[in-house]
Parts: C-alpha cells; structure tokens; sequence
C-alpha cells in the first residue's frame, strides 16, 4: 500500500504526464526546434541587442594567477559542448562494443552509408566553392542532426519499423564519429605542444584509473576537467576532450549479473524478517539491507552506462537546447534573404545536404545492398531508405558547431553558413517526412 503526502495524488497528475514528455524520444527534437524558433525571434525583434549583449557577457575562471576568460558563447560552445561531445562518445563506444557496429555485417550498411553521406556533400560543396576562400567550409554539410533525424522517424510511428530507426541511428553514430575526426585534424589553427602533452598525460592518467579497474565516477570526472582544460589551452578545439575521455570510462561492470537474482532474493527475505513499523519507518537492520541491494544493483552497471543515462537528459534538455538559443540566432533581412541564399556558402550547404546526403546515403546503400555486400534492414525497403537518406540533409546542431570553426573571425561567411544549414534541414526534414508518410512503400 503506497503512502501519500497530502498533495501528492494531485501533484503526480501534473508531474506524471511531464515525466513522460521530457523522457519521450521526440523531446529533444521538440525542445531544440522551439529554442532555434526562439533564437530566430530574438535575433529579429528590437531585443536584438539584449540578446547579443547577453551572450557576449564575459565569465571569468581564475585560480591564483591562472585565468580563463571567455563570452557566455564561448562557455557553451567549448564548455557545454564538450559535455555532449562526451555523450557522443559513450555512444560510440557502446555502438561498437555492444550495439548495432559491433556486428560486421550489420554494421557494413550504416558504415558505408555514413561514409557516402560524408563524402558526397562535401565534395558538392567543394564544387560549388572551388577556387574560393570559402571552400574551407567543406565540412558543414557532412552532418547530420541525430536529435531532428530520429524525431521525425519517431512521428511518422508504425509506418517505420524499428530496424531502420535502428540503422538512422548507427549511421548518424558513425557520422558523427567522422565529424569529430574532421573538427580535430581540419579544424585546428594552432597547436601548442605543452598543453598538448599534458592533455595526453591526463588521457594516460585516465587509462591507469581503468586498467585498475577504478569504477567510481569522481576520479574520472576530475581529472578529466583537467584534460579539457588542457586541450582548450592546446589549440585544438576542446570539445574534442570530451570524446576522447569517454574512450577511457570502463564500459565493463564490476561484477558479472550471475546470481544477482539468488543474491536480491537472499537480501529480500532478510529484510521481510523485521516487522513493518505502524509509521511506516525503517529500522537500522532495514536500512542496511537496502544499502546492500543497491551496491550490489550498481555492481552489475558499468560506469560508461550509469554516466549516459544520467547526462542524457540534461544534455537533451539543457545544452543542445542552449547551444541552439546562442548560435541559432540570425537576424534576417527578407529583403537580401534571396541574395544571401544564392551565395555560394549557402548554396554550397543547401545541395550538400540535400543532394549530396541522398547520393551518399541512398546511393551508396543501394550499390553495396545490390552487390550483396549488406542487406536492407529487416521490414524495410529502397524507398524508405530512400527517405531517411532526406532525413540525413538535417544537419543542424553538428554543421552549426563546425561552421563557427570553419569561418572563425568572418561573420558574413557564418551568417551564410546559418542560412544555408536552417534552409537545407527544414527543407530535408520536411521532403523526408512526407515521402515516407506518403509516398515510400512499404515491405510486401
């Protein structure tokens, strides 16, 4: 028999729905398209520099006479965003242990699909950008938003089944992985070789704490706080920190699951030979017994799981959404909207993850599938393929992240990039919702 507070029944009908929304897999989509929506809104009203002023706001770190100072911006794209990119790299490391990549020949089709989908815009963009300053933004277009992606999957329901959420999802991991890659060899101006060596000796220091088979968290945390300062201080972007940390948190419980029934069950009857309380309190001899159930529940969790189920959220809910609202905001002049698209950036960008993410994806997938080098997923079909592939030209989060690397200090090359990403991904995510909804056709 549950016991409640006076106002919890009424509470729980509130905050049960609530906890359902901010768990749902749409969320993040949700939430991220509210706050560009947002973004685009301040940008082009008269609290335009209200929003600007605030995130230009300076925030200083200093210990003794060491000192960090950069804008709230800065903060979020190389702090927060060091956060996420740490997530991407639990997934990745997960991916290809236990998940859909660790399996060759399931992998095979998600792999060459991402590559092509790498490969294919940024040579369009290449095209279009050749001989031009510009062309070093080649990499803007070779990504794709997983959180729009899979929202728009997740909507269209039963009409999708659950292998090609699952194969959008392993090649969104590889793409993602190859971003990273391209963000640390392509995107680095200056590198500082002692910071540089004192980032690889943290790495190091965090291998030692896993080869010991340290599993608490706080070590891993604490000295990895060192290795993003450090790889900020390198040169190299220091997002690119939290990936690499990730690589070294133990994916491997303390203790195998074996008789973790038999022993809770042990544990159980122990604890149901001490009276229940009138008030419903546990007794000392209780209270240890629970302790002991849940040391021995968390033995079985490796830290790499229990650190992406608790950062997942908040890097749903609290940095891809703030990363949106500081970098989403464009001030349009409809007058010159027509002009700006046209650009080669933004042109560059726009047939890049359109077309280019179709060539890539479909294309690629089709030839390996008719070489029989990969099969289609299980209850899928071309067309539908077909469509994720449209899908994959949402590259919001990830070709924003890399156009502000790529045309750091130009503001006009930034504002065409933004235009360019915001008009392929609405248009992406819009063709590909339809051609699915409407006009893919479904395993026989």
């Amino acid at each position: 028999m549950k016991i409640y507070a006076p106002w919890e029944k009424a509470f729980k009908k509130v905050s049960t729905p609530f906890e359902h929304f901010i768990h749902a897999q749409t969320t993040t989509g949700k939430i991220l398209m509210f706050m560009t929506v947002l973004a685009l809104i301040l940008a082009n009203t008269p609290l335009t520099e209200n929003y600007e002023h605030f995130f230009h706001t300076k925030i200083d770190l200093s210990v003794g006479s060491w000192k960090l100072s950069h804008s709230l911006h800065h903060w979020i794209n190389d702090g927060l965003m060091a956060v996420f990119f740490f997530i991407i790299g639990l997934e990745i490391k997960r991916e290809i242990l236990v998940g859909e990549l660790s399996n060759i020949k399931v992998a095979i089709l998600p792999i060459m699909a991402a590559i092509g989908g790498m490969i294919f815009p940024a040579l369009i963009y290449l095209g279009i950008n050749a001989n031009e300053p510009s062309a070093i933004g080649w990499g803007v277009p070779m990504a794709t938003d997983i959180a729009f992606a899979i929202s728009v999957l997740v909507l269209l329901g039963k009409r999708v089944s659950t292998a090609l959420v699952t194969f959008l999802v392993a090649l969104a991991i590889v793409d993602d992985l190859g971003a990273v890659l391209v963000i640390a060899i392509f995107y680095t101006d200056q590198i500082n070789i002692l910071p540089l060596g004192l980032s690889g000796v943290t790495f190091l220091m965090l291998i030692i704490l896993n080869r010991f088979g340290i599993h608490a968290i706080l070590p891993y945390f604490i000295v990895g706080i060192f290795m993003w300062v450090f790889v900020l201080e390198s040169g190299v972007h220091a997002t690119i920190a939290g990936v690499i940390a990730a690589m070294a948190v133990p994916s491997k419980p303390k203790q195998t699951s074996i008789n973790l029934s038999k022993d809770t069950k042990k544990l159980l009857d122990d604890y149901d030979k001490y009276p229940v309380c009138k008030n419903h309190t546990l007794n000392e001899d209780q209270k240890v017994i629970l302790e002991k159930i849940q040391v021995r529940i968390d033995s079985v969790s490796s830290p790499a799981t229990k650190l992406e189920q608790k950062l997942h959220l908040p890097v749903a809910l609290i940095v891809i959404p703030l990363f949106a609202l500081a970098n989403a905001g464009i001030a349009i002049d409809f007058n010159s909207i027509g002009t700006v698209i046209i650009e080669p950036i933004s042109m560059g960008i726009i047939f890049g993850l359109i077309l280019g993410k179709v060539i890539g994806i479909f294309g690629v997938s089709w030839l390996v599938i008719k070489l029989k080098i990969a099969k289609l997923p299980d209850q899928s079909s071309m067309s539908q393929i077909f469509g994720v592939a449209l899908l994959g030209g949402i590259g919001f989060t990830m070709s924003i992240f890399i156009a502000d690397l790529a045309f750091l200090g130009s503001a006009e090359y930034i504002f065409q990039a933004k235009v360019g990403v915001l008009t392929a991904s609405l248009l992406a995510g819009l063709s590909g919702f339809l051609w699915l909804k409407y006009i893919a056709k479904k395993p026989i």
